[in-house]
């Protein structure tokens, strides 16, 4: 019985430690979304999301679906750094749905000089080859 038990606490410390390096590799990778918006560079913001037409990004308008269309809106809607502004996100909670899927919930401001905008967000990221990428964003 002691045995099972030791078994049992090392599983768990394992994967409490293994959880805790994936929550602080997707606050990274937020961390890093945020740095290159607010350095006007939405090609490096985009680097969070995974470069596939699986993603969809749902928005005001509805889902939208491909990296590449993603970006072309991303780059419609915030033209230049006045309409990007700084951005700054607030992160409720970061849960994990499986081994290899987390889910994120937040809010996201925008300073702005032609006014400021705010709202929530929910992201869903799964594990690849390529490490942690956004595979589903719905931002209001």
């Amino acid at each position: 019985m002691k045995k099972q038990f030791t078994l049992l606490a090392i599983l768990l410390v394992h994967f409490s430690f293994a959880q805790n390096k994936d929550v602080k590799q997707i606050q990274t990778i937020l961390d890093n979304q945020t740095k290159s918006w607010n350095k006007g560079d939405l090609n490096t913001f985009m680097a969070g999301y995974i470069h596939s037409d699986s993603l969809v990004f749902i928005g005001q308008s509805g889902p939208n679906y491909g990296y590449e269309n993603t970006l072309a809106n991303y780059k419609k809607n915030y033209p230049d750094t006045s309409h990007m502004g700084k951005l700054h996100f607030d992160i409720v909670s970061i849960k994990p749905l499986s081994a290899d899927l987390y889910f994120v919930i937040g809010k996201w401001y925008l300073s702005r000089t032609v006014g400021d905008v705010n709202g929530v967000f929910t992201l869903v990221f799964r594990k690849t080859k390529d490490g942690w990428k956004i595979i589903s964003d719905h931002s209001s």
